[in-house]
């Protein structure tokens, strides 16, 4: 059929079809998912009980799958036995990913962690490469929230407060970021590397940031000042500066961030929104020296650092994927 001759409604047609194809895959395997997991559950919760009421012993599932169900029962029953023993709510437990369990099985030992993941794959949707990057990254354990702020003296709300010092960690892992001489990287490279991969940096931060733009300009007084990076956090509803670093914090950074973030809630803050906030991401930094940086600025920031890549231990390094793979993604 020839261009120039199809109508709008055969458009619409195989938009339609298309779409109706779509769902059906979808549902199919969203289908299929949740059968698979719920014969692991079932099959997990039946070993598991017989095993402590019957004295089947640590070795039942070994015993049974060498009798007459060789190559239909694997280890990953044992797995899921973990899940069923540790009470996992049925819920959140059905909307996760069955490679996702098998994921968090596998590197998560401890009961919180496990539930924490399973909880945050099934309320954020993660992908399976989200969840694989925030294992790498263990999310868990740097939930608490940025150590270095001056929030408790500049920010007045405390539900705002908590909020804001549970969207940011102390240190982020930016594996994205492929720099040849990661000794001394121009800060103008990391922050090209940055918008290069945009998402995976959105990634590292949270679902809630929007980006905005780099090098954000801002005039004050017909000087011409720029903002390495700005996004705005929906869930805080306010602006967000980070101003990058490729070496140890310095107390100057403080002063110029103060000023950015004095700028923006004047030219650039809707009056509904909260104070901007501003994060120095730094390679390394002093805890006494921001400390003393931070007791007389007025205007909400923190320090947090960042690591590479070429940073990890190699065994880390190697379940990550290169920057081609996410270069494709992209």
């Amino acid at each position: 059929m020839e261009l120039s001759h199809i109508s709008q409604d055969y458009l619409l047609a195989v938009k339609d079809i298309k779409k109706a194809i779509l769902k059906s895959r979808y549902q199919a395997a969203k289908h299929a998912n949740k059968e698979l997991l719920t014969l692991y559950y079932s099959v997990g919760g039946y070993i598991s009980m017989h095993s402590r009421e019957a004295c089947w012993g640590s070795n039942a599932i070994n015993t049974i799958a060498s009798d007459d169900l060789v190559g239909l029962i694997d280890g990953c029953f044992n797995k899921f036995r973990q899940t069923v023993s540790d009470d996992f709510p049925l819920e959140a437990f059905f909307m996760v990913g069955f490679s996702h369990h098998i994921a968090i099985l596998a590197n998560v030992k401890q009961v919180d962690e496990r539930l924490f993941y399973i909880r945050k794959c099934a309320e954020e949707f993660w992908s399976f490469r989200t969840l694989k990057y925030k294992l790498t990254e263990e999310l868990y354990r740097k939930k608490g929230s940025i150590r270095q702020t001056n929030f408790e003296d500049t920010l007045r709300d405390e539900d705002f407060k908590q909020r804001a010092l549970r969207s940011f960690k102390d240190e982020y892992l930016l594996d994205f970021i492929n720099i040849e001489e990661p000794e001394e990287p121009d800060e103008r490279v990391i922050e090209n590397e940055i918008i290069l991969n945009i998402k995976n940096f959105i990634m590292a931060f949270g679902s809630d940031f929007a980006f905005i733009g780099n090098q954000y300009h801002i005039e004050v007084d017909g000087h011409d000042y720029y903002i390495d990076l700005l996004f705005y956090s929906r869930k805080l509803r306010s602006l967000i500066a980070f101003e990058l670093k490729r070496g140890a914090f310095r107390p100057e950074y403080t002063g110029k961030l103060n000023f950015y973030l004095s700028a923006l809630d004047e030219y650039v803050k809707l009056p509904d929104e909260n104070p901007s906030i501003g994060i120095v991401l730094c390679k390394s930094k002093s805890e006494k020296i921001v400390e003393l940086s931070f007791r007389d600025t007025s205007k909400p920031m923190g320090v947090a650092s960042f690591r590479t890549s070429k940073e990890l231990p190699r065994m880390l390094r190697e379940v990550l994927p290169d920057m081609e793979e996410i270069r494709r993604l992209l």
